[in-house]
């Protein structure tokens, strides 16, 4: 299944996903990762599955959802799809919903990402960094993708985009969230020129367990410090809609896979099937409970993820 949801999103509503990638597919290997480590990195561009395919997976799932908007965000970087532009265009042309990519950004500086991107609404980019070195530390991306390079393909974007950039930025304790890191990124974003920027935290389990978000008053520091900021910190609210699955074991493992749940949002999937299911498939292995920031987090056990000392750079 390429399409799913729509399920809550704390910037786009009602979001419709759209997967054209193998799982775990990506340029880089963020240390929060909520999708745990990259199994296959890389930065060249393929066509994974027939696009045709894709698109009447997306067809059967908007049905009558009407969602907020039709997001294309993948279990890894969406831009590696070579059939992402056409993807876009197909929807524009059959639905009046706004068209958004979820993207970290890395690869910008090749033009037919950046023609690929045109037709959509919003496109929601990620900047961690604004050095080789964080850049390398945080982000961990492909060995053919230097800052400067992933830098200046945002800067470009820019220019030659006429839609809206709404910017990320994910702080990681010890890493990104003082002030000199903090003035980096202040840097880097004003190049850039995105129209909104979010300061966000792993609020799910990540790639690596010590990747933790920063004290409170380092999160205030950085609204200070980066400008005029929106805060994405706190949880989604809102009800996965599972309306296109069979069963609630299919509603779950396909969820998890892309959106790891809290325990409570896979005991509400269980009532609208009026099934027990849960507890089976953590007992036959196929999901993990993982204990993160006070909550209990459902993950596909094929997640890879590291030790809780496992290449720690922060020394906390």
């Amino acid at each position: 299944m390429y399409a799913y949801g729509p399920v809550p999103s704390r910037r786009l509503g009602k979001s419709l996903g759209v997967s054209p990638i193998p799982p775990k597919t990506c340029s880089y290997s963020c240390v929060y990762c909520q999708l745990g480590r990259t199994n296959h990195l890389q930065a060249r561009r393929e066509s994974f599955y027939p696009r045709e395919d894709i698109f009447k997976d997306i067809k059967t799932v908007v049905g009558e959802s009407r969602p907020d908007y039709i997001t294309f965000v993948g279990d890894g970087e969406p831009t590696l799809c070579k059939d992402l532009g056409w993807l876009i265009h197909e929807c524009k042309e059959n639905w009046d919903i706004p068209v958004a990519v979820i993207t970290n950004g890395s690869l910008f500086y090749m033009e037919d990402v950046r023609h690929d991107l045109m037709e959509a609404d919003v496109v929601l980019p990620t900047l961690d960094a604004g050095s080789e070195e964080l850049f390398r530390k945080i982000n961990r991306p492909h060995p053919d993708i230097a800052f400067d390079k992933m830098l200046q393909g945002q800067i470009d974007f820019r220019k030659e985009y006429h839609g809206k950039i709404w910017m990320e930025v994910m702080l990681v304790a010890g890493l990104n969230d003082s002030d000199e890191a903090l003035a980096g990124i202040k840097k880097a974003l004003d190049m850039v020129r995105p129209d909104r920027i979010y300061i966000n935290v792993p609020i799910r389990p990540p790639a690596e367990p010590w990747a933790k978000p920063p004290e409170p008053e380092r999160i205030m520091a950085a609204h200070g410090l980066l400008g005029k900021t929106i805060d994405i910190a706190g949880y989604e609210s809102g009800n996965f809609v599972v309306d296109e699955f069979k069963d609630a074991r299919t509603a779950i493992l396909e969820l998890t896979s892309r959106h790891p749940l809290r325990e409570e949002q896979a005991r509400k999937i269980e009532e609208k099937f009026a099934e027990k299911i849960v507890d089976k498939l953590v007992s036959s292995s196929e999901l993990v409970r993982v204990n993160y920031r006070g909550k209990v987090y459902l993950l596909p056990s094929r997640f890879r993820r590291g030790g809780s000392n496992e290449n720690n750079p922060t020394g906390v």
